[in-house]
């Protein structure tokens, strides 16, 4: 590995102009703390958050036309969380780089995935400052291929219909002057690794509306909801407005 960060900024695609930003970029609290160095990369940590979010949002939103807010929110979510982040770091020369205090390196600190989601964001930060949008923008789409931003952009979609189907239930409920539905496991079968859930959703006076099944207890809950909403069809309700809805 070079010392310098050669190696990293071959990974990232984009080299420093300014040395001193990259430096600062991999800089941890605690190192600057236990130093004496006066900057560390938590400024360059909220930057890099937003320029992610907005390269993000950019490319969700050239890539994604048919998809509304919500999607592309879930679907941004989904790019842009530690886990995934951190996920970017590991498969690059970065956490070698990272300055940490000896406290932290004793405790795995390399591996931590919120350090490395933090370094990360940084990153973006400071080749934002050094070399521009467009350069940052560069270097964000070397993590965010064309296949990441599809399939985030297919589950947002899942994760709004099934988001959906449990607040509509819940809607349709209130407006009908009923209390929230209360949702029930009654069954699950199948090993470990590929089980089968069976969840009820019920009235709050335990009368029984529908029956879900799922290959998880949410996904069985999200099914029940849905199912249930098909049988109270023939109802009507109010939006907050005061306008009569129908159910589809």
């Amino acid at each position: 590995m070079s010392q310098d960060g050669g190696d990293f900024e071959l990974e990232l695609g984009y080299v420093f102009k300014c040395r001193e930003l990259f430096e600062e970029a991999l800089t941890h609290a605690s190192y600057a703390n236990e130093n004496g160095i006066p900057r560390c990369n938590e400024r360059l940590e909220f930057l890099g958050d937003a320029v992610l979010e907005l390269c993000v949002s950019e490319m969700l939103f050239s890539s994604c036309p048919d998809s509304d807010e919500g999607v592309l929110t879930t679907a941004r979510s989904l790019i842009v969380r530690e886990a995934a982040l951190a996920s970017w770091a590991s498969l690059t020369s970065l956490p070698g780089l990272l300055k940490l205090s000896r406290g932290l390196e004793l405790q795995g600190g390399r591996s931590n995935p919120s350090i490395l989601a933090d370094a990360m964001e940084a990153i973006f930060g400071a080749v934002f400052i050094d070399g521009g949008y467009e350069a940052a923008r560069a270097t964000v789409a070397r993590f965010t291929g064309g296949d990441e931003i599809n399939a985030a952009n297919g589950a947002g979609r899942d994760s709004i219909k099934k988001k959906d189907a449990k607040s509509l239930l819940q809607e349709v409920l209130q407006a009908l002057g009923d209390k929230p539905p209360i949702y029930r496991l009654i069954g699950r079968t199948g090993p470990d690794h590929a089980a089968s859930f069976e969840v009820e959703a019920a009235r709050a006076d335990g009368s029984v509306l529908s029956v879900g099944r799922g290959n998880s207890i949410k996904n069985a809950e999200f099914d029940a909801a849905s199912s249930a909403l098909r049988h109270l069809r023939r109802f009507a309700h109010r939006d907050k407005k005061g306008q009569n809805l129908k159910l589809t």
